[in-house]
């Protein structure tokens, strides 16, 4: 009787109802023909529902919490950036996952933020029900009104399973995202110097 790796402790303080999840999950399952008491399905509505603690835990991530006072004054004014960064998230639309790598820039003012802070702020707005696009402006917003930078730069390139599994079926099909503030969306030679960064030896996205 595998449960997973959430552990009992990891869910005591998020507010997602189980019993109403696992309720629609038997639903589900009735409704398209299986009988969710066979051996195989009649752990599957509790698994599904404390899954969902880990898919979408983005709701009860606290900023602070995440940040937790990793922010350093520093006389520094070049580009930083994180490239790479993998991510999950669900598609509001289907509910289906989208897969893909994020690359985070800024241009800081007197202050940087530790590097594994970036990952964590990617992860917070991915694990949500989301759309790519909104996803990718809620990252640069979050920096921007943190670390208030000269400029930052959020590129999120994506595999939409709701395209590859059903609808046009097009499985090589990727969607890029952007968004800037700042030097990133006034400069352009600052705006192509983090284009040609992440574009530098970058590897196809893969399932």
């Amino acid at each position: 009787m595998d449960f997973d790796d959430i552990s009992d402790k990891e869910l005591e303080n998020n507010p997602m109802n189980d019993v109403v999840v696992e309720d629609a999950v038997n639903r589900i399952l009735s409704a398209v023909g299986e009988d969710p008491q066979r051996e195989g399905l009649q752990f599957t509505p509790r698994r599904v529902a404390r899954m969902y603690h880990e898919l979408l835990g983005g709701y009860t991530m606290d900023p602070k919490a995440i940040i937790n006072g990793a922010l350093f004054e520093v006389q520094y004014d070049e580009m930083v950036l994180v490239r790479d960064i993998e991510f999950y998230s669900m598609c509001e639309h289907h509910m289906l996952p989208f897969i893909g790598r994020a690359h985070v820039a800024y241009i800081p003012d007197g202050k940087v933020l530790g590097l594994s802070k970036i990952p964590r702020v990617v992860d917070m707005y991915a694990r949500r029900l989301q759309v790519q696009e909104r996803m990718t402006r809620q990252i640069a917003d979050f920096l921007r009104d943190l670390l208030k930078p000269q400029g930052v730069a959020v590129v999120v390139e994506a595999m939409h399973l709701c395209s590859m599994m059903r609808g046009v079926k097009k499985h090589d099909a990727r969607m890029t995202t952007s968004a800037m503030h700042g030097a990133f969306r006034a400069n352009l030679a600052t705006r192509q110097e983090f284009l040609a960064n992440i574009s530098r030896g970058a590897s196809p996205l893969q399932i």
